[in-house]
Parts: structure tokens; sequence; C-alpha cells
């Protein structure tokens, strides 16, 4: 049996591995050295179901009783960008998003700006076809790296998939290692950098950039935005515990401080629940929940 050359860790908290700050600990947490390492850690009786894959931590809400099974957290390990010429990137799945978008910008690749503008990494942006600013991940995959659980890597192409607004269905029990991404080769280094820093000065204009956050909470209804729907509600600022809804961005929940996850989640069902009674209109997360609750004692 080959030895796991990563970093395995129990009783995790996750409360430091999620953009929310909040979160109980996850039972085990594994951190593979690369691509084969991970191969590795999923044949071996150390990776104990169920599996949750993790990223920059965003889009994710963490129960306050934490995580049964294994966090395996791609972003150290699997993190590395190579320029194969000719606009097309493999980008390895735990490398950050804005971190593409910098990288592409730099060498004269077009396309890549809205990247900055997606608050995890790539294996997570192909796990929901994640967007922003007009562009979408999917538009620009060639072709992706999977493994499945006993560690086999598998090389498949976009028409392996249902892809659609914030979903990406095939490949059952196969998680996304790496991605071969295409873009227009023809850009100009300065004028792409430029763009890439106008648009994160409108996004931290725009929305809760300095606070803890999940990002984007729901997903927008055909038609329609989320915020738009949330904001004439009138839950902008609407609290519970110690998070509330941002009175700068209405699909967004932040973090004051003292919240616990469940005040969140609480949170989500209360916009949910005044969106719908008042619009008719049912508000779908665009953020996970996972992971056990606390009952409180009485």
């Amino acid at each position: 049996m080959t030895a796991l050359r990563g970093q395995l860790r129990e009783s995790v908290p996750m409360a430091r591995y999620t953009t929310w700050r909040v979160g109980g600990p996850a039972e085990r947490l594994y951190e593979p050295a690369d691509a084969a390492d991970l191969g590795v850690f999923l044949a071996s009786d150390q990776a104990v179901e169920p599996l949750f894959w993790l990223g920059l931590g965003s889009n994710l809400l963490v129960r306050d009783g934490g995580l049964r099974g294994s966090v395996i957290r791609l972003h150290r390990g699997l993190a590395s960008l190579q320029d194969l010429g000719a606009g097309r990137v493999h980008a390895d799945a735990g490398v950050p998003c804005a971190k593409l978008a910098r990288w592409c910008g730099r060498r004269g690749y077009a396309g890549a700006e809205f990247f900055a503008g997606i608050p995890g990494t790539v294996g997570g942006a192909l796990a929901m076809n994640a967007g922003a600013w007009g562009g979408e991940t999917w538009a620009h995959v060639e072709s992706v790296a999977t493994v499945d659980r006993a560690g086999r890597v598998h090389q498949r192409r976009p028409g392996d998939f249902e892809v659609g607004y914030r979903r990406v269905q095939g490949a059952a029990s196969e998680w996304f290692t790496a991605a071969i991404l295409q873009f227009r080769p023809d850009g100009d280094p300065k004028a792409l950098n430029d763009r890439v820093r106008s648009l994160l000065g409108e996004r931290a204009e725009t929305q809760p950039t300095g606070m803890a956050s999940g990002g984007s909470v729901f997903r927008n209804p055909p038609g329609d935005h989320a915020a738009r729907l949330i904001e004439s509600a009138g839950l902008k600022g609407a609290r519970e515990g110690g998070a509330w809804v941002s009175e700068k961005h209405a699909n967004f929940i932040v973090h004051g401080g003292d919240a616990r996850a469940a005040d969140i989640e609480s949170l989500i069902h209360h916009v949910q629940a005044r969106v719908e009674a008042l619009h008719g209109v049912v508000l779908e997360p665009e953020v996970r929940v996972v992971g056990e609750e606390v009952c409180d004692a009485h």
C-alpha cells in the first residue's frame, strides 16, 4: 500500500476553512500533496465516507454539529496553473478563481476576467458552472480530469455533462481535479488587468467584501434577480442572532462575529418564506448546507 504524503487531521473546526467563519468540527480533514496522492487517499481506508470537497470554503454553510466522514481540501496540493499556449490553460481544481483571472490577464488571454468575481476555486466553479459579470465557467471548458472513489483518473469532455445555469450533472461519483480551459490569446495584458481591477473595484462597491459571508446565497430566478426580490420584500438588515441580510447587497448574508451556522440557516429560511409569501417565487439556495444540527438543551 502506497503511503499517504498529505496531511490528515482529526476534529478540525470548519469555521477556520469557510468564508462564513462558522461551522462545527470535521471528523477528519485531508489535504493531499498532489493529484496522485489524492488518488491514493481515495483508494485507502482512511477516506471515511461521506466525502466532502473543499476549496476556499465559499458557497458553503457547515452546520454547528460539524461533519462526519472526511473533508478533502484541495487548495494546497492541487493549485498549479500551466500555460499550454494559444490561450489554452491547464488549471488544477484548487486554484483560486481570482488568481486564474490575474494569471490569464498577464499572458494576454482574454475572456477569463469574470473569474475575478468568483470567490472560490476552479473545482467549485466547475462543479456549479459558476459565473460573474455575464461569463460562465463551462463556456471555456475544453476538457476536465476527474477522480473516482477508487482513485482512478478519468479524462472527460463537456459532452459528458449536462450544464445549465449554476448546475452541472454527469459523471456520477467522480470529482473534478483539473480542467483545460480555452481563452482568446489576442488580448492586451495591461487592458485585461485594468479590466480585472475595475471589476474587483465594482464588486467591492456593491458587495460586502470586507465581511464574512458565503457569497451569493440564492440563485437568480428566471428573468429576475434574487437581490431585487429580497430588497423589495423589505429584508435588507433582517437579523437572526449574529447574522443579517447585507444592507449593501440583499443576496448576501453576513456574519458579524458572533453568529452560529444555525442563525444563518434560519435567516435563509426566513428570506425564502417572506419572498414566497410576497412574490410567489421560491428562491433556490446557491450555497450548500451540510453537516449535523445541534439540538439546544432546555
